[in-house]
C-alpha cells in the first residue's frame, strides 16, 4: 500500500469548517485505510492500493462535493513526491528571518510557466521564486501575505491551486514518511 496525502483547497478557511472526523469518515467511506488528518487545514493522509491518482482524486472531489455541498479541489501527492519537494527546495537561498516559504500545488505541470521569475506579487513584497513540475515556490513576509500565492496563481494560471507552508510539508514527511 502507498501512503498518499490529499491537500484539499479551501477547507477550514473562509467560514467553511469541516471537522477532522468528518473528513476521515469521508475518506474511509471511499475505501482508503489508515486515514488521518494533519493540522485542521485540509491535509488528509491515507493508504491505498490504487495506481491511478487521477481516478481516485476525481472520486474524492465528487464525494466531498456531495457531502459538503461545494466544490473542493484535491491535490494528491505521495511521500516520495513530498521528499523531492524538500530536497529540490529552491527556497534554500532565500532570506530566512521574517519570511515564510510557501509551496503551491498545481493540478498538473505547466509546460511553460507564464511568468518571468522571480516575480513580485502585486501590492505586496511576496514573490514567486520558482516553478517546478506541479509546484510553485513563494516567499512571503507576514501580514497576511501567506494567502497571496493562491489567488495570484489561480488568476494567472486559470486553474484551482492550493498552498501550504514548507514547514507543513516537512512535518508531514517526518511524521508519516
Amino acid at each position: 500500500m502507498t501512503t498518499f496525502i490529499a491537500f484539499l483547497r479551501g477547507i477550514n478557511v473562509g467560514g467553511r469548517v469541516v471537522k477532522k472526523e468528518k473528513l476521515q469518515e469521508i475518506f474511509k467511506g471511499l475505501g482508503f485505510q489508515n486515514v488521518v488528518t494533519y493540522k485542521q487545514s485540509g491535509n488528509v493522509i491515507f493508504k491505498a492500493d490504487f495506481a491511478d491518482t487521477n481516478e481516485f482524486r476525481a472520486r474524492i472531489e465528487e464525494k466531498l462535493c456531495s457531502i459538503l455541498g461545494y466544490d473542493v479541489a484535491v491535490f494528491i501527492r505521495t511521500i516520495p513526491q513530498l521528499n523531492d519537494i524538500i530536497e529540490q527546495d529552491p527556497l534554500k537561498s532565500q532570506q530566512k528571518e521574517g519570511t515564510s516559504f510557501m509551496v503551491t500545488m498545481l493540478p498538473s505541470a505547466v509546460p511553460k510557466f507564464p511568468l518571468e521569475l522571480p516575480q513580485i506579487m502585486p501590492k505586496s513584497t511576496a514573490k514567486i521564486v520558482a516553478a517546478r513540475g506541479t509546484e510553485v515556490f513563494s516567499v512571503t513576509h507576514g501580514g497576511g501575505e501567506g494567502a497571496l500565492p493562491n489567488p495570484f496563481l489561480e488568476s494567472t494560471l486559470k486553474a484551482k491551486v492550493t498552498t501550504r507552508n514548507m514547514n507543513v510539508i516537512r512535518e508531514i514527511v517526518k511524521k508519516y514518511g
